[in-house]
């Protein structure tokens, strides 16, 4: 059976397939599988991303509970490394709770401007590899291989586990690779063996490995539709190959096709480079709730500075402005604006942003505001020279001024005035 070593790079043929160590370097980081040398779709995944690059920026942290996120009482745990996963936290949980799970964790402010750095220049290494890569969010992407065994001489296996190599070494974060014949399958496999692993879904098992699945991995299954199919009776994802499509469709709507095809391990899309991103957001919630424009539109800056670099980092511009107000009675509004040319300027967005909130609070208390880019152009559109509004041009060059000394000296080196007026408001709400 073929086999690769993830260390060494070492590789044999079926006949001198390996149990469990490499017989060239003793590793046990052996891959072994049929199908290893035919398989081209991956998924890669940064583990525990956010708190993997504070952990390599400050080395005191290495081994202990790290949570990222906000301190207040209503902050969000935006990344978790494996040492505060082990008390039951994880990404999306409210603060307060992963604290009372994990005490001893420690808790790190985000720095966006620093992710999107090191996001960048992960993607850089896969684009090195492939030009078939789809990012997903700033950790994770689709990458096809098809075709690349003369350019890496090595199969895609080998070349996506020398990938791993590189961006641990080079860039200083782990990711988990998911090898399979297609992306639906792919990503599953990434999920398996966190953190620094490496999964394999051949199609010769690809049903039998479905089987044993809960349906909750199925892309699209939220809880909702997850207690429903519970309900049905449900359960694994095998399950579902006893109904037509007809009946799954009739019963959960268009999903239904999906949930068909994905329970034969269908999935004919394709790695698209031009990827399928629909907007990129960010949002804070407040620890005591604001009814103040002013004091919203401040809140609103670190948000679109967030937001800028999301987009830099993937490369995209975007043409709608879009603003979330959720109430204290927990309604959400939300307000858009198109702009004439796309944008990935933290000022045109925050500016837009500004605009749409002092029109729409106007006296009522709030508990979070986001915002958020959509209608997506790559980023050579963004922000053309305007003879019209010639402070256009100055606002770009300051903020790409802004973001070379971040990116060389660290997020805090440089910020705009207002930026420590939104730090001023974050300390006296807490």
């Amino acid at each position: 059976m073929p086999w690769l070593c993830r260390d060494c790079f070492e590789t044999g043929p079926s006949e001198d397939g390996v149990d469990s160590l490499c017989p060239d370097c003793g590793s046990a980081r052996v891959i072994v599988h049929d199908e290893l040398n035919t398989l081209s779709i991956a998924h890669i995944d940064c583990d525990a991303f956010y708190a993997s690059v504070e952990m390599r920026d400050d080395t005191t942290l290495e081994g202990k509970a790290v949570l990222v996120g906000g301190k207040g009482g209503r902050g969000v745990v935006m990344a978790a490394s494996y040492e505060a996963r082990k008390f039951g936290c994880r990404s999306a949980m409210p603060m307060f709770k992963a604290r009372k799970l994990c005490p001893q964790a420690i808790i790190v402010r985000p720095d966006m401007t620093k992710y999107s750095v090191a996001g960048k220049a992960v993607r850089a290494l896969m684009q090195n590899t492939t030009p078939l890569v789809e990012p997903i969010s700033i950790d994770e992407a689709f990458l096809d291989l098809s075709g690349t065994e003369k350019l890496h001489r090595a199969s895609p296996a080998e070349t996506l586990a020398r990938l791993a190599y590189r961006i641990e070494a080079e860039i200083g974060v782990t990711v988990t690779v998911g090898l399979s014949h297609n992306k639906f399958l792919a990503k599953i496999a990434s999920d398996l063996d966190k953190p620094r692993g490496f999964s394999i879904v051949g199609t010769e098992e690809t049903l039998a490995f479905l089987d044993r699945l809960p349906v909750s991995k199925l892309w699209g299954v939220g809880k909702a539709l997850q207690r429903k199919l519970h309900a049905d009776g449900f359960n694994e994802i095998g399950s579902l190959r006893t109904c037509t499509e007809d009946f799954l469709v009739k019963r959960y709507g268009s999903i239904g096709n999906r949930l068909h095809r994905f329970s034969t391990g269908d999935d004919n899309r394709r790695v698209n480079p031009e990827g399928n991103r629909k907007s990129i957001s960010s949002e804070s919630t407040f620890s005591d709730d604001i009814r103040s424009p002013e004091d919203l539109t401040q809140r609103l800056w670190p948000l679109s500075e967030k937001v800028a670099a999301r987009a830099k980092a993937a490369e995209l511009s975007g043409r709608v402005i879009t603003v979330k107000l959720k109430t204290d009675r927990f309604q959400i509004r939300t307000r858009r604006r198109t702009l004439p040319d796309p944008t990935q300027l933290a000022e045109v967005i925050w500016q837009t942003g500004a605009e749409l909130v002092r029109k729409e609070a106007q006296g009522d208390a709030y508990r979070l505001v986001g915002i958020g880019i959509s209608d997506f152009s790559p980023a050579i559109y963004a922000d053309p020279l305007d003879l019209g509004n010639p402070d256009g041009g100055r606002v770009k060059v300051v903020e790409q001024t802004m973001d070379n000394v971040r990116a060389r000296f660290g997020a805090g080196a440089i910020k705009k005035g207002r930026g420590f007026q939104s730090q001023k408001i974050d300390r006296t709400s807490r």
